[in-house]
């Protein structure tokens, strides 16, 4: 079988985690969580990075931070992963879709225009005219390492008093290459970001998560909370509702050997990527899907773009037919809109949503893929 993505451990990982094993710092004191986080926030350039037990925890801390209140209102993609949408429900806040762009993003000119029609702004915060409600956050997601577009929707959020929460999970290594965002990381062009370390993300420490803010009062607030909210270690005092979301040492240790071998992992995605591209330019019916032109993507998913007319299978056709030569795939997730626990809350002109989702397949893209990898792969594609 080969998976649709797993984890590369090829450096320190075994040194590490044999020292907080040796002198007995498993948990979540211990060297290595600062290292972790001050490796993140130097590659990243943000001003402040906190280490999390996950992305979802990382994301519900990071809304909480930003002020989303119970009966709040957050703008979500109906394209990303279901924890985007788990994260505002668990402050109590209540999701308003958005469709994507062609890069599987929030459409950036939909957001704008339903900011334009279908909102008021009034005593300094912005609300939805169809609920009632306040709009407290804007939570943009960069779908497969794609960088969404950004550019566009800071000054229409600051103007509204609307926070924007980046979830960067799946795009640590990317940055933006034009515009007024140039040099920019992924997760820190707005107030708040959060990356995610699971299993199958370009570097791991097997779960984990991580906030990244230049505002140090958030930063300061996101590790407070994290840790149980405690006011006094020794005597126990909490003036606050807090959580046991702080990230272990033995965890942090591999992330940071993760993040020396970073530079490695994101030439082995791009290479990998380049090579399917090449393998599949004269494929009828096939295309890898292109990142956009304003940013340097970390090719994190290689996700395919099926046209079944001109292919002759469509996606769920393809995906058996690939799992029977042992090639593992995933079609792109269920479009949050339509998903049981939120069918009942708004959505605003889903279009290209539907559409994505029934062409795109994604394709086996681990860092240690080889080359014979991606040959037999693009061999079964092209295979009847």
């Amino acid at each position: 079988m080969i998976p649709l993505s797993v984890p590369h451990i090829k450096g320190n990982e075994w040194k590490y985690v044999k020292e907080c094993l040796d002198t007995e710092w498993v948990s979540t004191a211990g060297k290595y969580v600062g290292q972790f986080e001050e490796s993140l926030r130097e590659y990243t350039d943000a001003g402040h990075a906190v280490a999390c037990v996950n992305g979802t925890a990382a994301l519900q801390v990071a809304l909480r931070i930003v002020g989303v209140l119970p009966g709040d209102e957050v703008i979500v993609p109906t394209v990303t992963f279901v924890a985007t949408v788990n994260a505002v429900s668990y402050q109590g806040g209540a999701p308003v879709f958005m469709d994507c762009d062609d890069y599987y993003n929030i459409d950036s000119a939909k957001v704008l225009e339903f900011l334009e029609k279908q909102t008021e702004t009034r005593d300094g915060s912005t609300y939805n005219r169809a609920s009632g409600k306040r709009i407290a956050a804007l939570v943009p997601v960069h779908v497969f390492g794609n960088a969404a577009r950004l550019e566009d929707l800071l000054d229409a959020c600051r103007e509204r008093n609307i926070k924007i929460v980046e979830d960067a999970a799946e795009s640590l290594g990317t940055a933006y290459t034009e515009g007024r965002l140039t040099g920019r990381h992924t997760g820190t062009v707005g107030d708040i970001g959060c990356f995610s370390f699971n299993g199958n993300k370009i570097i791991t420490t097997g779960g984990g998560g991580m906030i990244v803010t230049d505002n140090p009062e958030y930063a300061e607030r996101a590790r407070y909370l994290t840790t149980q909210a405690k006011d006094d270690e020794v005597r126990y005092i909490h003036e606050d509702i807090g959580y046991n979301y702080r990230l272990t040492n033995v965890q942090a240790a591999i992330g940071v050997a993760q993040m020396e071998s970073l530079p490695e992992f994101l030439e082995a995605k791009r290479r990998n990527f380049l090579s399917y591209e090449s393998a599949l330019e004269d494929v009828e019916g096939l295309q890898l899907a292109t990142s956009p032109a304003y940013a340097r993507n970390n090719h994190w998913m290689y996700p395919l773009r099926i046209d079944r007319q001109a292919y002759g299978r469509d996606r769920e056709a393809l995906m058996r037919d690939l799992q029977s030569k042992g090639v593992q795939t995933r079609p792109l997730w269920q479009l949050n809109h339509l998903q049981t626990p939120f069918r009942d809350f708004q959505h605003y002109r889903i279009e290209m949503a539907p559409k994505l989702l029934e062409e795109t397949l994604n394709l086996p893209c681990s860092v240690n893929l080889t080359q014979s990898d991606v040959e037999y792969v693009v061999q079964a594609l092209v295979d009847e």
